[in-house]
């Protein structure tokens, strides 16, 4: 076999050779943050440092607090601790399963046919009284189609409610910055950009007073208690740092390869939506996702159906569904490129999956008939 073609770094991304190096340093230190001691106070000062370079990625500085969590999913999980002081819930339809299925009873907010939130179906199911918690992420991790956050976010403040923003899948692809968006909350997450599995972080505006969910201790500023991971947040700020967007290159790559395949009669899943480079999730109605993802592993390429959150399972696309293409559902695949991948990944990919699906075609003609 040929060398493995790692194109699903919308699961997670390599870590960055960056990351790596900030992450032995920081192990070398034996101190622990919450120590008053001379070794204590330098792991503090690892800690803030990465705190501040981190708020510093996502325009957050001098209005934004930091909590550092064990990933995206713990940072979306204090978000909705905080919709109890809240009189109603509401989610949009294309959030990740950490917030979709973490809680019972929330209203869910529509997805249009191209991926995004409808704004005007939120508009209308803000109309009811009360104080509205609302989650709406910024990138969707199937589609990579962008919402208008800052949109939703005033319809959210007229009612007196809180947004947050799950922004783990837009980290490192698109440029954030927390005081535009408005929103009260985000969540990120390092494994996604290269910093290394099991940290994550809940930026918070400071004008809000969010209650802990992990209590006990006084680590965090009181709102996540139990020692800091010093090694893994320098990683995280580290490979922040390193991001600097997709280069021309591989977008290029992209957008032709795109255009090969709708010539094959494959639909581009959020075409006409803005999305963050880098995800390309495709849908050819003769072929399941089961089987193309059989495929392409059996040649070195390692591909996805969608979320990485599923138990190891091939399972129908929710977000699909919610978008309005219950027949697609369970014929997707989603092509995650980052830091390790080569314009010429994406040709290797064309000719991988086409080639397949040409023999598939062939084996199943008279069926498709």
């Amino acid at each position: 076999m040929a060398d493995i073609l790692y194109l699903d770094h919308a699961a997670t991304s390599p870590l960055r050779p960056e990351a790596r190096d900030a992450f032995l340093r920081a192990s070398e230190q034996a101190g622990n943050a919450s120590s008053v001691h001379s070794l204590g106070r330098k792991a503090k000062l690892v800690l803030e440092e990465a705190r501040n370079d981190i708020l510093a990625g996502v325009g957050a500085v001098g209005i934004g607090g930091l909590v550092f969590t064990s990933g995206g999913t713990e940072a979306n999980a204090l978000a909705l601790h905080q919709a109890k002081a809240h009189d109603y819930t509401l989610i949009s339809a294309g959030e990740h399963d950490s917030l979709y299925g973490a809680v019972s009873g929330a209203g869910v907010v529509p997805l249009k046919a191209a991926g995004e939130v409808d704004i005007l179906a939120l508009e209308a199911l803000l109309e009811r009284d009360g104080r509205p918690f609302v989650a709406i992420m910024l990138a969707n991790n199937e589609t990579g189609v962008v919402n208008d956050v800052a949109e939703a976010a005033a319809l959210v403040h007229a009612k007196g409610g809180w947004l947050h923003v799950d922004a783990v899948q837009a980290l490192g692809k698109i440029d954030i910055n927390f005081e535009v968006l408005g929103a009260d909350s985000l969540s990120v997450s390092a494994h996604k950009i290269g910093g290394g599995q099991g940290v994550g972080a809940f930026i918070y505006n400071r004008d809000r007073t969010p209650q802990a969910l992990i209590a006990g201790s006084g680590q965090e500023l009181g709102l996540r208690a139990g020692t800091e991971n010093i090694a893994g947040v320098a990683a995280f700020a580290a490979a922040l740092k390193a991001c600097h967007g997709m280069p021309d290159d591989l977008c290029s790559a992209q957008k032709s390869v795109e255009a090969r395949l709708k010539a094959l009669g494959v639909s581009i899943l959020g075409e006409e939506a803005r999305r963050v480079p880098g995800i390309l999730y495709i849908a050819q109605p003769d072929w399941a996702s089961n089987l193309q993802l059989i495929h392409m592993d059996m040649v070195g390429v390692c591909v996805s159906s969608g979320s990485a959150c599923s138990s190891g399972k091939v399972k129908s696309s929710r977000v699909v569904t919610a978008m309005g293409w219950p027949d697609l559902a369970d014929k997707v695949l989603r092509i995650s490129s980052g830091w390790t991948t080569k314009a010429e990944d994406w040709q290797r990919f064309y000719d991988v999956w086409s080639k397949g699906y040409e023999v598939y075609l062939k084996r199943h003609a008279k069926e498709l008939v």
